[in-house]
């Protein structure tokens, strides 16, 4: 038995998986920007899964940002309260034993290219549009992780070609403004159509108003697919992926299918675009199969 962790903005999800057979999941509140807490309730998780199914074989755990093979601390969360800190060693420590560690956008992508939506295909890049926004590049059913372990990382590029009510953007935990993840995340979606309208909705409340006639919520619905379109097209200029996998919150959103790739023609640097945009098999399991995996 194997089990994964995935460790997210706003909730950590555990999975006891027997061969690609789920035996058992759970799924908790994550307790945001405490440490010590955060590293408890993975091991109370773990703990509870192997009362109810038996000592695991292994434990992965996928999480925001990764760490860094220069210092051995987390870099590049979003979930700010894991940086600077030994992750991975703290939860071999409390735990007793050796955990594997990963990029959660790498365990959604490695999912997915194995036994998802990408299966078959030789190069598949996921995406994660939730809390934060990251990415996972898989090669013939290997993680690409670079150098740095930043691979994938376009959640933090600038937004391109953006208009003039997108400069300079929003100001990012990372430090700069207008990263792509600013605009892309739930939040960031949410936070620019209040901006705009005055209105507090969230991603999900705008995608109904919009369906229900509203204007001002359709708007920006057609804003989000373009900024979605153009991030996208400097991620097929890059890697040229056959398949790209979106997962998270955001994934739900069944008019991006469609919408996205009617838009990102335009700025792929090729005369024809024959990438294929997916909603994951898994859905929001993919992640925490991945770090199962691990």
């Amino acid at each position: 038995m194997r089990i994964g962790i995935d460790l997210g903005g706003t909730k950590i999800e555990a999975v006891a998986l027997d061969g690609t057979d789920e035996v058992v999941r759970r799924r908790i509140l994550t307790p945001r920007h405490d440490y010590e807490g955060t590293v408890a309730a993975i091991v109370e998780l773990v703990r509870d899964l192997e009362t109810r199914c038996g000592p695991a074989a292994s434990v992965g755990v996928g999480m925001p940002g990764t760490v860094s093979p220069a210092t051995g601390l987390v870099k590049n969360a979003n979930s700010t309260w894991l940086i600077g800190r030994a992750f991975d060693r703290d939860l071999a420590g409390a735990m007793g034993r050796p955990v594997r560690v990963a990029n959660d956008a790498n365990c959604f992508a490695l999912s997915e290219a194995t036994d998802g939506a990408g299966h078959g295909a030789t190069v598949v890049f996921g995406v994660i549009l939730g809390t934060g926004v990251g990415g996972g590049i898989v090669v013939r059913g290997e993680v690409i992780e670079g150098a740095h372990r930043i691979a994938g990382e376009w959640g933090h590029n600038p937004l391109p070609w953006p208009a003039d009510d997108e400069r300079p953007g929003p100001v990012c935990y990372c430090g700069r403004t207008g990263c792509i993840e600013t605009f892309l995340s739930g939040p960031g979606w949410a936070a620019r159509f209040e901006a705009q309208t005055g209105r507090v909705l969230r991603p999900d409340q705008i995608i109904k108003a919009a369906a229900e006639g509203d204007a001002a919520a359709e708007a920006s619905v057609a804003a989000y697919a373009d900024q979605l379109a153009r991030a996208l097209s400097t991620v097929i200029n890059l890697v040229d992926p056959d398949v790209i996998v979106l997962g998270g919150g955001l994934s739900n959103i069944e008019r991006l299918y469609t919408d996205v790739p009617a838009r990102w023609g335009r700025y792929v640097f090729s005369d024809e675009v024959h990438t294929r945009l997916l909603p994951a098999v898994h859905g929001d399991s993919s992640g925490v199969r991945g770090a199962a995996w691990l």
